[in-house]
């Protein structure tokens, strides 16, 4: 093998007494971490004769990927749709915070906005890997303004829009930019949304179907034109009905391309989806399920008034509501509470509540050979976590940028 300077010359961590969650499994392994990445231990000992320079004792702790939520308003205060001039400072403090509830890399969401908000807040998001500065930015989500009005749930009615004769150069001129997107959300019962859907698929943006009245053919149309996601099922969508399930049939459908697969966002917080629907969901198609927050800027404040976007909330307890009203309005529920509480609503194993908060989100954006799973070449973005699913301490390209203190364990 020719010598790589270089390489062999980093640092070489080895994590040792912990479980591993590798191929769908927890494995009694040592994880083996250089230069960020998960090294492959057998190519370190006969083609280097390579060891460790540091060894960690986990303490018996679970290793998992990283949480990638692809579905966050904002939080501690901030809300990713509103415009401010410490737009930055913002993102920067969400970042920084949800490393201490396991989240490694994520998506901002933007809910329904006027143009001057997205023109405003979209080029002061860049795509950038996380660190100890906080969580990395997978780029954003836009969740509306093509979305239908009986389904709006808390997005403001004024803003919403249809796509009229240039379909696509509509959603151009209303975000300004499509450089940091990443997800858009449409309903795709709208006029003209399989062009939109088929363009934004050729830029490699994903496309989720949500806050919609379509029937179950609309939304198959939609897949075959492209899209792959669902937004928080069940919510903002018409209710299963056994004539036409509508959206949530997608999940049984035997009209999904082959070799495709439909994920779909949940929001596991005990409040959004009764037990028994997320079990549904779960065992007709438990590859596709994404855990998501949806959490807002009262996410880690206490209870009372707070924005989404164009809206005022009102927090009480773990509900909250558009103020005056009982429509709910995302969340305020952190990641590791939702793999917590979604294991024990289904009664799954420890492993598969892990991959639908890290492998199943990876593998939606087309990231899962780097995010999302601890094979031997990806990112070092990892958690310790005890048998309770708590997280103790969270790594990002195999350095500590958080750990619980001894007091709070």
């Amino acid at each position: 093998m020719p010598s790589n300077k270089s390489v062999s010359d980093a640092p070489i961590v080895q994590f040792t007494n912990c479980r591993i969650l590798r191929s769908h499994q927890l494995q009694r392994e040592d994880l083996w971490v250089r230069e960020g990445k998960i090294l492959n231990p057998e190519k370190l000992f006969f083609d280097e004769k390579g060891s460790a320079d540091i060894q960690l004792d986990c303490k018996d702790s679970i290793i998992a990927p990283g949480f990638i939520d692809v579905q966050i308003n904002g939080g501690f205060g901030v809300d990713f749709s509103l415009a401010t001039d410490d737009f930055k400072s913002g993102i920067d403090l969400v970042s920084q915070k949800i490393l201490s509830h396991g989240v490694t890399s994520f998506c901002p969401t933007l809910v329904t906005s006027p143009p001057s908000v997205y023109h405003q807040v979209l080029p002061q998001i860049s795509i950038r890997n996380g660190g100890a500065h906080g969580a990395g930015i997978l780029g954003a989500h836009l969740e509306g303004p093509f979305i239908s009005k009986e389904k709006k749930g808390a997005h403001p009615e004024h803003c919403l829009r249809t796509f009229e004769e240039g379909a696509f150069q509509d959603l151009l001129a209303t975000y300004g930019s499509l450089d940091c997107v990443r997800i858009v959300t449409l309903a795709p019962e709208m006029k003209r949304s399989s062009e939109v859907i088929r363009e934004l698929t050729k830029r490699g943006i994903c496309v989720s179907l949500g806050h919609s009245v379509a029937n179950l053919s609309q939304a198959e149309e939609a897949v075959q034109h492209g899209a792959t996601f669902i937004t928080h099922l069940f919510n903002a969508m018409l209710p299963f009905h056994h004539r036409d399930p509508g959206i949530v049939g997608l999940l049984t459908s035997d009209k999904i391309p082959a070799g495709r697969r439909v994920f779909y966002g949940m929001i596991s917080d005990g409040i959004h989806t009764n037990p028994a629907a997320l079990r549904i969901a779960h065992r007709a198609h438990p590859k596709g399920l994404v855990l998501v927050t949806d959490a807002i800027a009262g996410m880690g404040l206490a209870p009372g008034r707070h924005t989404l976007g164009q809206q005022v909330v009102e927090i009480d307890g773990l509900n909250t509501y558009i103020a005056g009203t009982k429509t709910l309005s995302g969340s305020v529920a952190t990641m590791d509470t939702c793999v917590r509480h979604f294991q024990e609503a289904t009664g799954c194993s420890v492993e598969t509540a892990l991959e639908a908060a890290s492998l199943h989100p990876a593998q939606l954006l087309g990231i899962e050979h780097k995010k999302g799973t601890l094979n031997y070449n990806s990112d070092a973005d990892f958690l310790m976590l005890n048998d309770g699913l708590y997280v103790q301490a969270t790594y990002i390209a195999g350095e500590e940028v958080w750990r619980q203190d001894a007091l709070g364990m």
